[in-house]
């Protein structure tokens, strides 16, 4: 629906007498969903001042798809942000030529048929296809950009169910990490090409013939936990590329269970966390994610 401002001040006050709406929380509502538009660009701004004889248009169709259930549960989710939870088995973001799905395009398909194509999705971080737990995306660039940036400050905490008992209680690995040809990672003596990891752990649960072990990262390396906790004799159970027993199962048992970080645009300091998926402490593969692939 198209029509012409009949007076000069305020947008909000303007729709109100244009469009006919009482309501100035609905007007609102409708210019954050993107349905305004003055001389044919999008208005956001309920206190831009506009001209008699501009041209208004209304757009119905535009505002967020309600009937449109997200593909997983998301924990949270606002104009700049989302969270959720990572299942095992799944990529976080597959790189072109790889072919299948990954969590990221599953959510972007899902936040573009909702906002009708007007919302998009950012990788931020990325969790091995393994690993299970929370995981954060940003809506648009800017907020990519400055989650990236502030990254290193960002609190990560894992639990990893692992072969063995530590020789201490806790304690801290640090090591320089190099992928080989084989593409799997390794500690190298000469740092030559190689990148600086730091890993915390610390006892949480001694089990029978495993221990589940609290991890803290100060560094984000590829395979870092994997890496680190197999060569300390405590491989992680069901990550056979990194040595651990191969008679038992094959889902790695390493979960991102806690995340906060600085909201970029508030400021507010968000946390989030998330309990062992089913079966976790067990020997038995029961994620059923794991094993039929997202959604199926």
């Amino acid at each position: 629906m198209k029509t012409t401002a009949k007076q000069s001040g305020p947008l909000l006050d303007v729709l109100q007498e244009s469009l006919g709406i009482d309501s100035k929380t609905r007007i609102r509502k409708m210019l954050k969903y993107g349905m305004i538009r003055l001389d044919g660009a999008p208005a956001d701004r309920p206190d831009a001042q506009i001209k008699a004889g501009q041209t208004i248009e209304y757009l119905k169709k535009t505002g967020i798809k309600k009937s449109v259930k997200p593909p997983l549960p998301l924990l949270y989710e606002d104009d700049h942000i989302l969270v959720t939870e990572k299942p095992a088995g799944i990529l976080t973001y597959g790189e072109k030529g790889s072919g299948g799905t990954s969590l990221y395009r599953v959510l972007r398909d899902f936040v573009k048929k909702r906002s009708e194509g007007r919302q998009r999705l950012c990788v931020v971080h990325r969790l091995d296809r393994e690993v299970s737990g929370l995981i954060l995306f940003a809506k648009h660039g800017k907020a990519q950009e400055a989650l990236k940036a502030g990254w290193n400050d960002t609190k990560k905490r894992y639990l990893a169910l692992v072969e063995g008992v530590p020789a201490s209680g806790e304690g801290t690995i640090q090591t320089w990490l190099k992928e080989g040809v084989d593409r799997r990672v390794y500690s190298v003596d000469k740092p030559k090409g190689a990148k600086l990891a730091v890993t915390h752990y610390r006892i949480v649960k001694k089990l029978p013939a495993h221990t589940l072990l609290e991890i803290r990262t100060d560094t984000g390396r590829k395979n870092q936990i994997r890496v680190h906790l197999s060569e300390m004799g405590c491989a992680i159970v069901g990550d056979r590329r990194y040595g651990a027993d191969d008679s038992v199962i094959r889902r790695i048992r390493l979960h991102a269970s806690y995340l906060g970080f600085t909201h970029p645009f508030t400021g507010h300091f968000q946390e989030f966390e998330s309990p062992l998926p089913k079966g976790f402490l067990t020997l038995k593969d029961r994620d059923e994610n794991y094993k039929q692939g997202l959604l199926g």
